[in-house]
């Protein structure tokens, strides 16, 4: 059996049970993404760059807010980026961005009238075409409480500052975010799709990275539509494939014992939560020669 080790153990820097700064992190994507993963940036970068040189192809099955894909794609730490989502809403934002109106976006959020009377004009827009699902998620992830999605999910009230629906509504940065993709979106694809049909598509590419970040056991089903996946077969087709992977969980009994089931060596890393609480998460890679090197954020 592989041994499970703290990821700060793992002759590096940084002391034990070190939780990474996000404000040190650029910010890149224009979702308030719940359960994204800009805090482990610093570890992923160290991840793409085990072979010394650029990775010849990033595959994000799980795509969310992207912070992923989009690092590699600005810092240069992989020539192809492939995306995918199935969700319909989050979809529509990166094809639109991506491969569609990306400009006529920016420019509507960063004009837009921002009252109540005006969100529910726009969320009850009958026969929405693609730009309209997708102004309207990016409203919702701003405008709906820790930028959640998932049916349920409501208008903030108060916010920072008593600032209400306006709390997280920063119309030039998203602006400015979403006309910055420009740069980098001719080595970036998105694929409206299922992540395990790609997987398995992809499961001989020897030369693939694979950044795996689906929804979690436990905070799965409050956060997202599509929670509820097999995780079991995620594992089964992880532990096939043939290039390099990180898939990155909760740390709970039942992601242990499918870690030890089919034999995928993990560690554990410290993070916070949107609440400020301190958890700690799995990540699961093919190897762990690249932990080597120091993590500094670079």
């Amino acid at each position: 059996m592989k041994s499970q080790l703290t990821i700060f153990e793992v002759g590096n820097s940084i002391p034990a049970n070190t939780i990474v700064n996000v404000a040190s992190v650029p910010q890149r994507s224009p979702f308030r993404y719940p359960g994204g993963k800009t805090w482990l940036i610093p570890i992923v970068r160290q991840w793409l760059k085990q072979n010394g040189t650029q990775a010849n192809l990033l595959i994000e099955p799980f795509a969310g807010g992207g912070i992923v894909s989009l690092t590699a794609a600005f810092e240069k730490l992989a020539s192809h980026i492939t995306m995918v989502e199935m969700d319909e809403e989050i979809a529509a934002v990166w094809e639109v961005i991506l491969t569609g109106k990306n400009k006529w976006l920016a420019e509507k959020i960063l004009k837009f009238d921002l009252t109540h009377e005006n969100v529910k004009k726009e969320l009850d827009k009958p026969n929405k075409n693609i730009n309209d699902i997708a102004f309207c998620t990016i409203l919702k992830n701003r405008i709906f409480h820790g930028g959640i999605l998932a049916k349920g999910s409501g208008m903030i009230k108060n916010g920072e500052n008593g600032k209400g629906i306006s709390s997280r509504w920063y119309p030039q940065t998203l602006h400015d975010r979403i006309v910055a993709i420009d740069f980098v979106k001719n080595k970036m694809d998105f694929i409206k799709g299922d992540a395990f049909e790609i997987l398995a598509e992809y499961i001989d590419n020897k030369s693939a990275y694979f950044f795996i970040d689906p929804p979690y056991t436990v905070a799965g089903k409050r956060l997202y539509t599509h929670f509820d996946i097999d995780h079991e077969k995620l594992f089964y087709l992880t532990s096939k494939l043939k290039g390099k992977y990180m898939l990155t969980y909760d740390d709970t009994s039942e992601i242990r014992h499918l870690a030890y089931k089919y034999n995928l060596d993990f560690r554990t890393t410290p993070m916070k939560t949107t609440h400020h609480l301190e958890k700690h998460e799995i990540i699961i890679s093919d190897n762990f020669n690249w932990w080597t090197q120091s993590i500094d954020g670079q």
